[in-house]
């Protein structure tokens, strides 16, 4: 790929985001009821390309039972308000209340409450009760300390999840987590990321990952790109990691590492170009939070706007768009992709004439730069 003088002494590669590409139509159409949208991870199947972001804006035990029963994967953040409080329903609508001005010394305070194991289990437990399929998210820092309680509690697909995930951390202060050696020893499938390069999420895969995130930064929010100078536009990226699990197939001799876009896919045309690129599922933040039934009360925000000491998100007002299924499933009430996610997927499909998720990671795609409304 060619790349851009930035000046004498630099060079970048020119990289697209979701809204600088677009899917071109070819010459053969179908009917979106014969359309295939799920998949399959490990020995799960999965009705819906769609992942919950492991947010509390996003996700409670009940809303991942919600999405299960609809068809897609709720991950729960198992560092967030609900295995730290026995009830944070009021917590969680005081954050939605707060002064922007003080929206993020709060939640510092909020979130230094500790960890507890037994609220861990009981939350998976919940979820298990429900007889949908069990995920919960741990950030790479915590999971040494509590990866024991949640397998323990019988998770189906375990999730490690930070703003950038490495195979290869370095630290003089403590033993980093080998992730290779970690993912050997562990009796269930793990996903793990962000990863953003075709490097990084080659050397995640060889640790025997069943799945990748894809992703840096990139969701609504987020402040990683003005608060550390970092940012992986998301079409890039999702392209060069599906480019990394091409090349991995070969060279395990056919073991396939499932791609996961997590972050830039607001809407539903994200959803199609996120597969379109090379994507097998998508993981929803702020798409999810617009929701009837999601926790955030039409707010949401991740872990990174309440680090102790550098947030690198915030507190961002998605407003509400209606119930989950509506989100998913329609139908649609207005033309800006917030609604019917799932529709706008197998229609988007249908006109290019594709029957599935795999064939249609084929489509051809454009550079054709736009701003969306």
């Amino acid at each position: 790929m060619s790349e851009v003088e930035i000046g004498r002494g630099k060079r970048g590669r020119r990289a697209y985001s979701f809204d600088d590409v677009a899917v071109v139509p070819s010459r053969r159409t179908r009917d979106p009821e014969e359309v295939n949208v799920g998949w399959q991870i490990d020995a799960y199947h999965v009705d819906l390309p769609v992942l919950a972001a492991p947010m509390d804006s996003v996700m409670s035990p009940a809303t991942a039972v919600e999405l299960g029963r609809l068809g897609g994967l709720g991950v729960l953040d198992l560092e967030g308000l609900w295995t730290r409080y026995d009830d944070p329903e009021p917590l969680l609508a005081e954050i939605a209340t707060l002064d922007p001005s003080r929206a993020t010394e709060r939640m510092q305070e909020i979130y230094s409450q500790p960890i507890k194991p037994e609220l861990i289990t009981a939350r998976l437990q919940e979820v298990r009760a429900a007889g949908v399929t069990v995920a919960g998210a741990l950030s790479p820092q915590r999971t040494q300390e509590h990866w024991r309680t949640v397998v323990d509690a019988g998770v189906d697909l375990f999730v490690i999840r930070g703003t950038t995930v490495s195979a290869e951390h370095v630290s003089g202060r403590a033993e980093p987590l080998n992730l290779k050696r970690f993912i050997y020893e562990l009796d269930v499938p793990v996903i793990v990321g962000g990863a953003s390069t075709y490097t990084a999420a080659l050397h995640l895969m060889r640790t025997g990952a069943a799945g990748v995130l894809v992703g840096f930064g990139g969701g609504a929010a987020h402040t990683t790109r003005v608060s550390l100078g970092i940012h992986a536009p998301m079409a890039t990226a999702v392209a060069d990691v599906a480019a990394a699990r091409r090349d991995y197939l070969d060279e395990s001799g056919g073991r396939y590492v499932h791609v996961i876009a997590d972050g830039g896919v607001g809407r539903s045309g994200d959803l199609v170009k996120a597969i379109a690129c090379g994507a097998d599922a998508v993981m929803l933040g702020a798409a999810l939070a617009r929701a009837t039934q999601a926790p955030g009360r039409g707010w949401h925000w991740g872990p990174e706007a309440h680090h102790p000491d550098l947030p690198r998100g915030e507190r961002v007002e998605v407003g509400t768009a209606g119930t989950l299924e509506q989100i998913l499933f329609g139908p649609g009430r207005t033309a800006d992709g917030t609604l019917n996610l799932i529709g706008a997927l197998r229609r988007a499909m249908a006109t290019t004439g594709y029957s599935d998720l795999k064939e249609f990671q084929r489509v051809e795609v454009v550079v054709s730069p736009y701003q969306p409304r």
